[in-house]
Formats: structure tokens, sequence, C-alpha cells
């Protein structure tokens, strides 16, 4: 296993931590800011925005640089713009810190993704790409229910004071670690736009669209209010879903190497089911707690597949395709928060929030079968 491998995940650790963490915070959030709850999901609409807007954009704009150069320089804007978020102190601050902090989020994604896969033989991409998405969930695991712990006893300003000390790590690591590429072919700005004209890739970006949209955001709040759960116990909760995202992550990366449409449909139909079932089962704690584990492992089994068979349609112009996919996931992750603060906000109270979640995930298998079933050939694997 290359040790860039491990670089890439660190990143992703930070990276992830940064975006997620905000989730086991809202309800802190929002009193120290005085918003409401659906005013403090507008944190993670926010940041979803930002990487779904500036992925490509970044993407095109550091398109002449090697993509080695291009991740340390994402990282370093990681660095400073999470030390912005530990200085915000009112709500349209944080938000503004968020959204700059957003703008490399998807870049470093979409091109470390491209960077993964050619490290490795085309019978192990999906699999690479689960290592580096990993760090995203170990974020989970460890940097969400931590830095909930950390930021309720210190308050929430030093979570991300933490997140950029780790970025610092990053940051380091990505210097020592990841291989200069001199093969590496230069891109070109109008073959990388052109590659926009494969109608099939955006079907697999509208597959990743209804995916993200599907993760209800409102995990903390639903289970204080509805299941009843004290603050530490929605830490434990957190932690637990975020080793089965992980155990789900690093499945799915095996699944798609042997064949990416059942992965896909199986994850499709998995999410769907446990989160209606989890519509019913918060009201009581045990049912709740299985429930959420199993759909955290359908959740993140999806991710590689959906990362990979994406990569794999770019061709050889894959840095732009690869973080427009990262944005697809922003844009169905910003999508579901509202859809989610508008059923709180009209009073259908937080159990439908999970019934609206399963419905996105139902559109998001019928566009995946629709998909495999028009499509008769495998994508070709990446090249460098």
């Amino acid at each position: 296993m290359p040790v860039s491998l491990l670089a890439l995940a660190l990143s992703a650790f930070a990276i992830g931590t940064t975006e997620f963490v905000i989730m086991g915070q809202l309800p802190e959030v929002a009193v120290d800011l005085r918003v409401s709850i659906p005013s403090a999901g507008w944190l993670i609409s926010g940041y979803a925005l930002g990487v779904a807007i500036g992925a490509p954009i970044m993407a095109l704009l550091t398109a002449k640089l090697p993509r080695k150069s291009t991740l340390i320089l994402l990282m370093a804007i990681f660095i400073v713009d999470n030390v912005l978020c530990a200085l915000a102190a009112d709500y349209h601050l944080l938000m503004l810190a968020r959204i700059i902090t957003a703008l490399c989020h998807g870049a470093f994604f979409g091109i470390g993704s491209v960077v993964v896969a050619s490290l490795v033989e085309p019978g192990k991409q999906a699999s690479a790409v689960a290592l580096m998405f990993t760090g995203l969930t170990l974020a989970n695991v460890l940097g969400v229910p931590l830095g909930t712990w950390f930021g309720q006893i210190f308050g929430w300003h030093a979570t991300f004071w933490g997140v950029a000390v780790i970025g610092l790590f990053a940051f380091m690591s990505l210097i020592l670690s990841l291989p200069a590429n001199r093969d590496e072919k230069p891109v070109h700005l109008a073959s990388e736009i052109g590659a926009l004209a494969n109608g099939k890739l955006w079907l697999l970006l509208l597959m990743t669209v209804c995916f993200a949209s599907a993760l209800f955001s409102y995990i903390a709040p639903l289970l204080l209010q509805v299941t009843g759960i004290s603050n530490h116990g929605v830490s434990w909760t957190l932690f637990l879903i975020g080793a089965d995202l992980t155990a789900g992550n690093m499945l799915g990366g095996r699944l798609p190497d042997w064949k990416v449409s059942f992965s896909l449909i199986l994850s499709f139909s998995l999410i769907a089911l446990f989160s209606l079932v989890f519509s019913w089962a918060s009201q009581v704690l045990l049912l709740a707690e299985i429930t959420l584990l199993l759909w955290a492992m359908a959740t993140f089994a999806i991710v590689p597949g959906l990362q990979i068979n994406v990569v794999r349609h770019g061709k050889d112009e894959t840095n732009l395709v690869s973080t427009l996919n990262i944005s697809a996931f922003n844009v169905g992750n910003a999508f579901g928060a509202r859809a989610g603060g508008a059923t709180i906000a009209k009073g259908y109270g937080l159990t439908v929030v999970p019934m609206v979640a399963a419905g996105l995930a139902l559109v998001g298998l019928l566009v995946c079968l629709f998909t495999f079933r028009r499509s008769g050939g495998r994508p070709q694997a990446v090249r460098a």
C-alpha cells in the first residue's frame, strides 16, 4: 500500500471532520448564535453549496498545475479557512468562513480520487478510492463524536482550532509522501469541458445527487428530541454510526471492483429501506440505534462505486469530471438539508425527515436502474 494513500486518507479525515462535525453541534451552535435549528442547518447547506460551486471552479483554475502541487495548495487553503471558522464571532461570519473552507473541499476529493486510481492497477481502483474515503468515514468515527464532545466542553470554536491542527499534519504528509508523476498527461481545458458532452455522465451525477439528498442531516436533534438521548448519548451514537460508515465504505470498495451496477442498486435499496424504518424506530431507543447502524453501513457502501464509476467515464479528462461528482454529492447534501429543514419548519415533525430521505433514495434507485439498463458496456480504467 503506497504511503501516499495514507496521507490522502489523513487529509480526507481533516476535511470530513470540518464538514460533518457541525451536525453534532447544531443545537449548541443554534443557541450560541441565537438562531433556530433550521437556520443553523444552513451551515450545512452553505458548506455543501460552497463545495458544489467551488469544486469545478478550483479544478479549472488549478488545471495547469501538477496534481501533487494542487493537492498541497488546497490543503494549505483548508488550514487557513478553518482558522477563520474558529475566529468567527456570529452566524454570518461563520457561514462565510465555512463557504470559503468548502471551496477547496470538492477539488481535493475529485483530484485526489484521480491520483489514487492512477497509483494502483485497474482491478483495485475502487478499493483504493475507498481507502482514501476511509479518512472521511473515520472523521465520523473519531472526528465528529470527539469534536462534538470537545465542543460541548470547550465551545464549538475550539473544534475548528483542532481541525486546523489536523490539517497542518496532513499538509506536511502530502509534501513528504505524494509522488511527482513525470508521466502525468497535460490537462487541456477544452478537453476537460468537452468531456461533459457524455450524456451518461450526467445520469451518473444525478445518481450522486439523489444519494446525497437522502442523507438526513438532523440526526442529533432527532435523537435528542424524539428518541430522548442525552448529549453524551448522542456523541456515542455518532461514534457507532461512524464505525459503521467505515465498514460500509470498505465493503463498498470491494463490490464495485467486482460489479458496479450491483453495488449501487443494492445500496440505494437498503438506504431507502432503513430510512423509512427509522422514521418509526426513532421513538424506541434500541430500535433507533440498530436501524441507524444498518443505515450507516448501507450509506457509505455506495460512495466508492459512485466516485470510481464517474472517474472511469471521464476517460482521459478526469479532473473536472471527478470534481463534478463531489459537487453533485454536495448539491444533494444541500438539497437534503433544506428539505429536512422545510419539513421541520412546516410543522410535520422530525420523524417525517427520514421518510423524505427514503423517498429521495427511491428516486436515486430509479435513476440507477434506468442508467444501467441503457448501458451495455463497462467503463474503462483510469489512466494518469
